[in-house]
Order: structure tokens, then C-alpha cells, then sequence
């Protein structure tokens, strides 16, 4: 991809999709309740300056707003996304609807199983009435379950795109065109118009992507905006250093970052990979912050004799990672609407945590890195980003 080439914003002339384009472009963790705002600037007076006066009334014309629900701005997409998003995986789900893997793993679960379906309808529901208004959708697993459960009501959230299966792992799909022929697959086999954010997912470590291959991805995700396919695009990768010298590198085609945040990570004090995502307005999605349920002692059982303390833990870990201003919201998966209630409460709750709350968090997140299964041993690299 010539980098000289700068990708077209315009999405206007695309009239069937009716695009409306946000033009608030700021700090990436932004934050407005219907309170108020939280970081926003005032001027002299003490009164909200006008630019915080546009961002309010822009962030309440978000999807399924709530007056409930902290929204934060997705960095230079412009869009109000919750404090708290909803992930894809549904690790535990065997737990409520039994018997519904087919396999090995969760991404075995039958689809077309009516208790799965009934699952994540009704799990999405809850969340469009708690406010919380992204998904995101990382497999074709994913993305096939959550259109699904978004039928007739697309308009109600935001839904982030990525069919891993045939993006940047897949060596054969590492050119431009391969990947929009991904988009295009997967669009049509999910009966999507268009997708909101199309965040490729690339090797954990993609720093072994060669510079060609991350141009031609680079290349798709700008082509997938010009034709008016995706919305806003964007990347997921767990190489720190990498995706600092992706936002570095090609500052107009990443607009979003998907990695991992977990309750124990900390911000280094010196080449942070949030100094290029606050530069440069890159929205941030934190995955893993339950370090993959390493957090609980239960296994998710409505009314096992954790639930109450692994809810609690719940809590405390969302709101250590919302601390950080320049995330826009972490991304837990959830499993019953339960789990979403306790996400919306987090978010109501007081901000800091006190002494004693940071205390039993840490403490809780030692015994969290001693459960690490082996396959989870890497998250233990991700305590300073």
C-alpha cells in the first residue's frame, strides 16, 4: 500500500446505507453520562464549553442509549460507544444451555441449537436495555450467531466484524483482495448490509507479519471504507510494540485497536502503546479482562456458592480497567443476562477503588495468574503495556 495514498472518508454518496458520519473527534477515552461530563473541558466560567455541549448531544443520539449508561467516544470514529462492550466468546454458555457443544471447545456450540439462539437473544436484549451497545464478533462462529440475534433490530447496536478464520492467520489471505473477498463472504453468508467496524484479526504476535503483508491489510480495511462496506476499521493484535508502530505508521487507516487489558495490567511510565493510541485517537477495546475467567472460583452456575464474591471480583475488575482514560471499554463475554446486569452496575459504581478494594482485587488477580491454564500463560506479559 502506498502510503502517500490517503483512503477517501467519504461514505456520503453511499445513500442505501445512509451512513450518518459523527465529525467529534477527540480523546480516545472521552467519557459523558447523562449527568454530566467526566473529562471533559470547561472554559473559564466553570460551564461546559460548546465543543462538550456537540459531544453530549452526539452521545445522545448513540445507539440504545440509556441515561443509566457511561458512554465513552471511540476515538476518531466519532462514535459513543458504553463503558463496558459486549464480547463475542461464550466460554461458559454449556452452563446454561447444557449439552450444546458439539465438540471440543466452545466454538463447537450447535448455532442452530433453540436454546443457543434463545441464549443470545435474549443476552443482546438485555444489554440494548441496559445501554450497552457494541458487539464484538471475532469468528464466523461469532459474527453468524450475533446477526442472527441482531435481526430486525441491527439498528439497535453497534456490531464489530472480524472472520478470523480466513483474515491474517490464514497465509492465503494475506492480500487485499483475499481479505474483502473474506468481507464480502461473510457479509453475505450473515445477510449484513454493512458492518460497522471491520477489525481484522492478525497473528497474537504480529510482528510476524512481513511490512507487504500489513500494507495489503492496511490496504483492505481503507478499500472496505471507500466502497462503503465498513463503517470504520481497525486491528487485533496482542504485540504491543507492533501495534505502536501500526498507529504510528499508518495514522489515517487504524481507527480502532482490539487487545488485551486485564484487571492487573498497569500503564508503563515510558513507551506505553497508549502514548500512540491517545496521539493519535485510536479507540481501544480491552480483551481478556477476566484473564479468560481465571478471576472466578466458579464456573458460572446460576447460584453456585461463589456467584456472589465471582460478581463482586466482576465488578472491582471493571472498574480498575475504566480508570484508564485513553480505553474506550473493556469487552467481556457474558453469558445470561445476569452477567449484563452486573456489567451495568459496575459502571454506576464509584470509579477508584479504595484501599481495601485494591487490595482484595490484587489479591484476587495473584490467584487469577496462579489458575492460568497454559494456553492463558501469555497474559501474564500484559501486567505493563
Amino acid at each position: 500500500m502506498d502510503q502517500k495514498q490517503r483512503p477517501s472518508d467519504e461514505t456520503s454518496d453511499v445513500t442505501r446505507r445512509k451512513f450518518m458520519r459523527n465529525g467529534a473527534v477527540g480523546a480516545a477515552g472521552l467519557a459523558l453520562t447523562a449527568a454530566g461530563c467526566e473529562q471533559a473541558q470547561k472554559g473559564e466560567t466553570g460551564k461546559p464549553c460548546e465543543s462538550h455541549d456537540k459531544a453530549e448531544a452526539a452521545m445522545r443520539k448513540t445507539r440504545s442509549y440509556n441515561p443509566d449508561m457511561e458512554y465513552r467516544r471511540l476515538g476518531k470514529t466519532g462514535l459513543w460507544v458504553s463503558a463496558v462492550c459486549m464480547g463475542g466468546h461464550w466460554k461458559r454458555i454449556d452452563k446454561m444451555v447444557p449439552g450444546v457443544f458439539k465438540g471440543k471447545g466452545w466454538l463447537s456450540a450447535d448455532l442452530d441449537s433453540p436454546g443457543f439462539r434463545k441464549n443470545r437473544r435474549d443476552v443482546v436484549t438485555r444489554c440494548i436495555e441496559s445501554g450497552i451497545n457494541h458487539i464484538d464478533a471475532c469468528t464466523w462462529q461469532e459474527v453468524t450467531a450475533y446477526s442472527e440475534a441482531l435481526r430486525g433490530r441491527r439498528d439497535k447496536m453497534y456490531l464489530g466484524f472480524s472472520w478470523y478464520q480466513e483474515e491474517m492467520r490464514n497465509e492465503k489471505c494475506r492480500t487485499t483482495k483475499a481479505l474483502l473477498r473474506t468481507l464480502d463472504k461473510g457479509m453475505r453468508r450473515t445477510k449484513l448490509d454493512y458492518v460497522d467496524l471491520w477489525r481484522i484479526t492478525m497473528h497474537e504476535q504480529s510482528g510476524r507479519h512481513s511490512k507487504s503483508e500489513v500494507d495489503e491489510m492496511m490496504g483492505a480495511l481503507a478499500k472496505a471504507r471507500q466502497q462503503g462496506k465498513a463503517r470504520f476499521v481497525g486491528l487485533s493484535s496482542h504485540d504491543r510494540p507492533h501495534i505502536k508502530w501500526m498507529i504510528e505508521t499508518y495514522p489515517d487507516v487504524v481507527q480502532v485497536v482490539v487487545t488485551p487489558y486485564t484487571a492487573k495490567s498497569k500503564v508503563l511510565p515510558k513507551d506505553s502503546v497508549f502514548e500512540a493510541i491517545t496521539k493519535h485517537g485510536v479507540g481501544f477495546f480491552g480483551i481478556k479482562p477476566f484473564a479468560s475467567n481465571s478471576l472466578f472460583k466458579g464456573d458460572s452456575t446460576p447460584g453456585n456458592p461463589h456467584a456472589e464474591q465471582d460478581d463482586r471480583l466482576a465488578r472491582l475488575a471493571i472498574r480498575y480497567i475504566l480508570c484508564n482514560p485513553a480505553i474506550t471499554a473493556p469487552i467481556p463475554g457474558m453469558i445470561n443476562p445476569h452477567q449484563v446486569d452486573n456489567m451495568a452496575k459496575a459502571v454506576k459504581e464509584r470509579r477508584e477503588l479504595d484501599v481495601a478494594e485494591a487490595a482484595e482485587l490484587e489479591h484476587a488477580m495473584d490467584e487469577a495468574w496462579a489458575r492460568l491454564p497454559a494456553n492463558y500463560q501469555w497474559l501474564k506479559d500484559w501486567e505493563y503495556v
